[in-house]
């Protein structure tokens, strides 16, 4: 398991932790906290007093569990995590439910500071754990005819209450082009500032795609499936004039509603000064090569 990608942020960039776990400083507009701007390689307003866990968290985004923002802080401790398997299929020469337990066993899991980009227009920086998913594709065998990566998050309506919801059709899907899945950015993420993914922000596997818009960074994923087919995307399914297969950050195609061009980091307060968005969310060289030839307005 070869590490195959050098990390250009330190923790210096990091999103404080109560930052990142409280979108509430976002919304609710805590600019009294006199926070600064958090940019590529600048510092991360590391002197942020802390808020109060209980209130961190209240506040994130699981539609899984409701659509209210404080929703999956209410209900995320109903989400069994243990035992958990991964359902690998399609066009692979092993197919079968694979242990999340065997899995790691197998795999070199390191910590990844990455740029994270919400389509919302709001941004961080996240050291997360886990290990490449190519990794986890070379142990099932991907066959010379896939061209696709399918993923599926659990559906268990009992225990994940916002699926009883018909907000989405459930359970929800992403997926990626096979070369975008071997990419050495692309991270399967086992956790979070060096402890285990809460469960409210996917527990207790999660995909990590830094150059794409948050929401293709699919959570509590039970199966992967190999394909020759372009496999459907929850929010592309719900409304496809929105959100494209890709979704790759890019500051010169807008969303229909709000411009992509610049965002607001989490953790400098409601009012903090916007900061220019990065083509491929400041991994264009890494990973341009990837969409040479093809049009990124019609393929957003």
């Amino acid at each position: 398991m070869a590490h195959r990608w050098t990390n250009d942020l330190t923790h210096d960039d990091v999103t404080p932790k109560s930052a990142y776990l409280n979108r509430r400083q976002l919304m609710a507009g805590m600019a009294g906290l006199g926070l600064t701007a958090l940019a590529p390689k600048a510092n991360a307003a590391a002197d942020l007093t802390p808020t109060d866990f209980d209130v961190i968290s209240q506040y994130n985004n699981f539609y899984e569990f409701g659509t209210g923002k404080e929703d999956p802080a209410k209900h995320a401790h109903r989400l069994t995590t243990q035992p958990w398997s991964i359902k690998i299929d399609g066009m692979v020469d092993r197919p079968g439910d694979y242990a999340l337990g065997d899995i790691l066993s197998k795999m070199t899991i390191e910590e990844r500071i990455y740029r994270f980009r919400c389509v919302e227009a709001w941004s961080m920086v996240v050291p997360w754990n886990g290990f490449e998913l190519k990794d986890l594709l070379d142990l099932a065998g991907v066959q010379s005819s896939a061209k696709y990566v399918a993923f599926e998050t659990l559906y268990r309506p009992d225990e994940m209450i916002g699926q009883k919801s018909p907000f989405l059709d459930w359970p929800y899907v992403e997926g990626l082009r096979l070369d975008e899945a071997n990419h050495p950015l692309t991270l399967m993420a086992t956790g979070l500032y060096g402890k285990d993914m809460p469960k409210q922000n996917g527990a207790p596997i999660r995909l990590v795609v830094p150059w794409k818009y948050g929401f293709k960074s699919i959570k509590s994923i039970v199966r992967i499936t190999l394909t020759d087919k372009e496999p459907p995307t929850s929010w592309n399914k719900s409304i496809p004039g929105e959100y494209g297969f890709y979704s790759n950050v890019n500051p010169e195609v807008d969303h229909p509603r709000w411009s992509q061009a610049s965002e607001r980091p989490i953790g400098g307060g409601f009012f903090a000064k916007r900061i220019p968005t990065l083509k491929f969310n400041g991994y264009e060289t890494e990973v341009a090569n990837l969409y040479d030839g093809m049009d990124l307005r019609k393929n957003y």
